[in-house]
């Protein structure tokens, strides 16, 4: 079975790679599931790899190579849900800018701001009362941290830092009672 492209939209796809996201280099919908996103990146491995068009002049051969190491930079990133909300996150800042481009380090990046973020808070007085609950942990006064973390969730409800450590200092304070 040849899997080897038309030299012409080889060069076609080569010209206009830098102006297409990952999705449109894929030829998947921004919300397609993880399967699809495979089963497009492995058609586009086969089709444009550069073993799979070895008998093309060099200079296609090339193109190819680029191409490819594109394909797979752009599968690298969908793939993983981390990387592909970070991914998703900065193409919606670019107001849909087409010529998005995402390193997998910069997503990493990214999601660990968030995650940062979402512990500290969002709100003025969510980081406020955050310090405050950290000052208690660090002398030890888990019942004034569970407390002042109470306080920040009523200014961010929905932050699932707070709830996290809220339920492990409840979880320290019940092992404690049980000593």
């Amino acid at each position: 079975m040849s899997t080897a492209i038309d030299p012409l939209e080889i060069e076609a796809l080569a010209r206009i790679m830098d102006e297409l996201d990952y999705y449109q280099l894929l030829n998947v919908a921004p919300q397609a599931n993880s399967a699809d996103i495979r089963k497009a990146y492995h058609s586009s491995c086969r089709s444009f790899h550069p073993d799979a068009n070895r008998t093309l002049p060099d200079d296609l051969r090339e193109h190819c190579g680029r191409i490819s190491k594109r394909i797979t930079e752009a599968y690298c990133v969908l793939r993983d849900t981390r990387r592909r909300k970070a991914y998703d996150a900065k193409r919606g800042e670019n107001d849909g800018a087409s010529t998005l481009r995402i390193q997998i380090a910069e997503a990493r990046n990214a999601h660990v701001e968030a995650r940062k973020s979402e512990c500290r808070g969002a709100t003025t007085q969510g980081r406020q009362f955050h310090a405050k609950a950290e000052s208690d942990m660090k002398a030890g006064n888990f019942s004034g941290a569970i407390q002042n973390l109470q306080m920040a969730l009523t200014f961010e409800p929905a932050n699932d830092g707070f709830k996290r450590v809220v339920a492990e200092l409840k979880g320290r304070q019940k092992a404690g009672n049980r000593d």
